[in-house]
């Protein structure tokens, strides 16, 4: 299932680097824009928890048999 792993890659790298900039822009907001801060930090935090969750679940069907009533 090379596929799903492909397309944990493709999920895992934007979000990560997404979610790492805004909790560096929630981090280092000064001035008008600290007024946005805990909303930077929630959608990093949100975008990087994603991320990693999509690195966490288990594949579908990968230790499955694919006719079950096969002898």
């Amino acid at each position: 299932m090379s596929l799903n792993r492909t397309a944990r890659g493709i999920v895992l790298v934007p979000s990560l680097l997404l979610g790492g900039a805004f909790l560096a822009a929630g981090v280092w907001a000064d001035g008008p824009a600290a007024a946005n801060r805990p909303l930077a930090l929630g959608l990093g935090g949100l975008l990087m928890g994603a991320g990693l969750l999509a690195q966490l679940l288990p594949d579908s069907g990968a230790g499955a048999d694919p006719d079950p009533d096969r002898d």
